[in-house]
Order: structure tokens, then sequence, then C-alpha cells
């Protein structure tokens, strides 16, 4: 049987998480689906209950070593067999018309890649907020190289396009030999669909919700600290000097590098008054006076928001 889809979920200590992650995506309508559940080196019964589904419709691959979110995701998309691949994390469930609704605008459209809307579910109380407005996303109906740039950087105030899954053709992805980026912890989806987007990719946006992303009890979001910001500039440049972009992306790639030079002088200033060296500071801040304008706002509330920059929700506890 040809495989409409196949949805990969890396997971790390998501026993409470992974069994609704898996329900969800068994339960699209209208595709023939597939879940691969890459375990990364959990320590709780996240593989007993990921093999507690039929073997038939759920591939579980139990790693040997932690390689973080990006290489357990490279694990998964090369052994996908569906003629799509739908990103899925551990902690969150997707609609049941979903895929379907997705596949048909993009091939419609001759896309290799489709986003969509998105709720954020705290699950405390079951509240559930819409991330972007329909119109909004209606209005724009495809995710250009440009845009993608634009709407990931440093200190906006601005729901990220980052928190989007997208849901690739895989002929594209072993095309052109995507795989994401296992030395980035933190803002490895951007680079993936960003390498995509600036080989040739079409992306179309489907206005309507059909992901939810949870926010659950017991669950962080990771610092930001300034080695994740010097790892996110270093493959930055390596993207920037592998891919050709036209002007209005490389605008947006100057203004994002601005932004995560300006991130690392702030965090390296927080350090220094944090470790209480002055002096320090002092160099940090005259080396790089733009950092200062972040000292306006309370320093936690100004972490809070630049890690909130990129989708840095993590399970507690996860490596790296």
């Amino acid at each position: 049987m040809r495989l409409d889809v196949t949805f990969v979920i890396a997971a790390y200590n998501a026993e409470t998480s992974v069994a609704r992650a898996i329900r969800s995506a068994l339960d699209q309508k209208d595709v023939s689906v597939e879940v691969v559940v890459v375990d990364d080196c959990s320590r709780d019964r996240t593989v007993e209950i990921a093999r507690s589904f039929p073997e038939e419709c759920v591939h579980v691959v139990s790693l040997g070593q932690n390689r973080g979110p990006g290489g357990a995701r490279n694990v998964g998309f090369s052994v996908a067999r569906g003629r799509w691949v739908a990103v899925l994390d551990s902690d969150d469930t997707v609609a049941p018309g979903r895929l379907a609704r997705m596949i048909g605008l993009a091939e419609s459209a001759n896309a290799q890649i489709v986003v969509d809307n998105l709720e954020v579910v705290r699950d405390a109380d079951g509240n559930r907020e819409m991330m972007f407005e329909s119109a909004q996303l209606a209005e724009k109906s495809e995710l250009t190289l440009a845009d993608f740039i634009a709407a990931n950087i440093m200190f906006e105030e601005t729901f990220s396009f980052g928190y989007m899954k997208p849901v690739f053709q895989r002929e594209f992805i072993e095309q052109h030999a995507l795989r994401y980026d296992e030395q980035l912890r933190i803002g490895e989806d951007y680079i993936f669909l960003a390498s995509a987007l600036a080989k040739g990719a079409r992306c179309v946006i489907e206005p309507e919700v059909g992901y939810a992303y949870h926010i659950r009890e017991g669950s962080i979001s990771r610092v930001m600290e300034l080695h994740h910001v010097e790892a996110m500039l270093a493959a930055d440049a390596l993207f920037f000097g592998s891919h050709e972009m036209d002007p209005a992306a490389r605008a947006a790639q100057a203004r994002r590098t601005r932004s995560l030079k300006e991130a690392a002088a702030f965090l390296s200033l927080v350090q220094h008054l944090k470790d209480r060296a002055p002096l320090k500071a002092a160099g940090a801040a005259l080396r790089d006076p733009v950092a200062l304008r972040h000292l306006k706002m309370p320093i936690a509330a100004r972490l809070r928001r630049l890690a909130a920059t990129f989708q840095t929700r993590r399970a507690l506890g996860q490596p790296g």
C-alpha cells in the first residue's frame, strides 16, 4: 500500500504524552499513515508505551546515544516511507483532518512544503489560544525565504513562524539530501526549513488550525544561553555562505545576524553582572552598547522573550 504520510516523533522522557501524540497521528482521516517514534535515550517508559501500538502502524527506533531533537528527526526521516513527512513533537497533537487538508493544498499548488496555523493548549486548565489570525495567514498564502527569515528575528514581540510544524515532500528532502544540524539544540527546525526554501522549495500556508502546541505541567522553556546563540550564529554563517539568496532574503538575513549578535552581547553582559564582574560587564557594554538598551526591561522578562523567539520548549530534563 502506498503511504501518504509518515509522522516523525522525536521523543525523550515523554511517557505522559507520547501515546496522545501517536493516537492523534493515527486518527488522520482520508490519508494513509505510519508513525515513526525515535526515542532519544529516554529514562522512563516512553519506548514501552510507543511499542504498545501495533507494529504495522507505529515503528519505534531506540537510539544508542542521545542525539538531540535534530539527530532523532534525521533518523526518523531516513526510515520514513510516506510520500510526505510530518514533524510532530511528542508533547503535541494534530487534528484528524489536518494532513488530508494540507497535502491537498500542497499538491494543488505544486508545493514541496506546507505549514498551517497552530493553537497553544495549556494542559493544566485546557485553555486554548490561536497562534496566528486565520485571516492574516489567508492573505499571505505562501511563505518565502525572506518572509521566514524576517519572522525569526531575536527580541521580536510577535509569534515566530518558527513555531509552525511543516509537512515536507519526502522526494524533495531526499533529492537535496536535507538533514537537521545535530550540533544545534535550539533553532535546528529553523535552519532545516530555511535550507529547504533556499534550495527552491515552494511552501504554501493553510490558514486553519491543525496543530496543537501543548504546554504541560512538568515542561519548561530551556533558558537561552550564550553558547546557544553562538551555535546559531555559526549555523547561520554556514547557511548564508552555502545558498544563493535574493535581495529581500539577504536583507532579512542581515537583520537576523545583527539580532543574534545583539543577543550574544546582551547574554554576555547579563552573565558578567550575575558574576559580579563589573569591569567585564563594562567591557562588554563598550564593545556593543546596543546591549545596554535591553537592560531597561527587567532581565528575567527580557530573557523570557529571548527564549521565546525560538522553539525552546523541551521536556523537563532533556540533555543538551
